[in-house]
């Protein structure tokens, strides 16, 4: 790319999650090491090999209007709670409808609606099904309705690939304002997934933790115990704009959304390349996108979900990818708190990583009592400060990887 490359800014932050309704109290859960897993207190789970996730702490529905949210998904209800949080973060910019996109992603979309229709059809016929359930099934409903609320017109998008869905909505969004098609980009992921058939499908894959009676020890990246993820739910969305359009507005800016990376596996439909290369290139094209150096980064926030197989592919590939500088990043897995938001997680850890960034502290992995031997990264296991090194503005990357093989880095840079 030429010099002059649009400077892409992020000016609004909204999250619900299992740690907290908004971005507030979520951040402040994170640092405090605190954890939303807990055993599911409903009747279905007792059948079933795995009874614990990682709920909401708000039910989004008691924060919409009624009749609203019964026309919408629970995940998309999850995405406007928080789009509406990020958009009044960012100042309700008076946006040119034609120059104001979406994009927001889902990794499964409205689930609890497919199933809900598929049984009142079974049960009460065709007739009794609501008008709204193809809108709240669709993957890209909740784009849809958030760019209905706010009029957004210059495009509404939704980049579905898993686990690194909410990551790559944001790569788009920063590659729809470079490109000129919009100044101002409302763009992250949600989630709303936990239910028994999708408990019950993951568990079948091994993909879940079993360790019911410690939920809030079960998710436990880099640990030599770890056993699988624990399902988590919500949405994370961050408000985006061209540097030049926040300057002209007077906007406050979080960070420099200031690049993004894609590779793909192409190795297992699940199951990361055991060799890593496809990490770690996707962060070194993040950092080649971003026109950073690897010494800038001073923060990681990694996949890491608590699997045997992907933490350490992932932990080595970023010791590889960072090379000599890898010694001076702090390398956190939120998910070992919020639990894996599936499609949500690349939006939720953006939010996480920037917040590191502008408080110039990095979160804590909890649960890493006993770390693999095969790491070789400095993981935080308590608050720690980033520390500028140089004259160079601070970085952090946050990582997704989804089933598939999609893998998306994003760079971030101080503000």
């Amino acid at each position: 790319m030429g010099t002059d490359q649009t400077t892409v800014v992020v000016t609004g932050l909204g999250a619900t999650t299992p740690l907290g309704g908004d971005v507030g109290s979520t951040w402040e859960a994170l640092l405090a090491g605190r954890s939303g897993a807990r055993r599911l207190p409903d009747d279905w789970p007792a059948d079933l090999p795995v009874c614990i996730a990682a709920p909401a702490a708000v039910d989004p529905a008691t924060l919409l209007d009624r009749v609203q949210s019964r026309r919408l998904d629970r995940c998309e209800q999850f995405a406007i709670v928080a789009a509406r949080e990020a958009w009044a973060d960012a100042g309700q910019p008076d946006a040119d409808p034609f120059r104001l996109g979406v994009a927001v992603s889902s990794g499964i979309g409205g689930i609890a609606s497919t199933i809900a229709a598929y049984d009142t059809l079974n049960a009460k016929g065709w007739q009794r099904m609501s008008p709204y359930t193809v809108p709240m099934l669709m993957p890209n409903g909740s784009a849809g309705w958030i760019s209905i609320e706010l009029g957004a017109r210059a495009g509404v998008h939704t980049t579905v690939s898993a686990c690194a869905s909410g990551a790559e909505s944001i790569a788009y969004a920063i590659e729809m304002i470079r490109s000129g098609r919009a100044d101002i980009v409302v763009a992250g992921g949600t989630e709303a997934a936990i239910m028994p058939l999708n408990i019950a499908a993951f568990a079948a894959m091994r993909a879940l933790s079993t360790r019911n009676d410690e939920p809030q020890r079960a998710s436990r990246p880099f640990d030599k115990g770890r056993d699988g993820f624990v399902l988590g739910e919500g949405a994370a969305v961050l408000v985006l704009e061209s540097a030049e359009h926040a300057a002209r507005r007077g906007a406050r800016v979080h960070a420099v959304a200031a690049g993004y990376g894609y590779t793909s596996d192409a190795h297992h439909i699940a199951q990361p390349d055991p060799d890593g290369g496809g990490l770690v290139r996707v962060m070194q094209n993040a950092l080649a996108d971003a026109r950073l150096s690897a010494s800038q980064v001073v923060h990681v926030n990694a996949h890491a979900t608590s699997t045997p197989a992907g933490d350490i592919v992932e932990a080595q590939a970023i010791a590889a990818a960072l090379g000599e500088a890898s010694g001076g990043a702090v390398v956190t897995s939120t998910k070992s708190m919020t639990g894996h938001l599936l499609g949500g997680a690349g939006a939720l850890e953006s939010v996480a990583a920037i917040l590191a960034l502008r408080e110039k502290v990095a979160p804590p992995t909890i649960n890493l009592d006993d770390p693999d031997d095969e790491a070789g990264i400095d993981i935080a296991t308590e608050p720690r400060p980033l520390q500028q090194r140089g004259g160079a503005p601070m970085a952090a990357l946050n990582n997704s990887f989804g089933f598939g093989g999609s893998n998306v880095a994003l760079a971030f840079a101080a503000a």
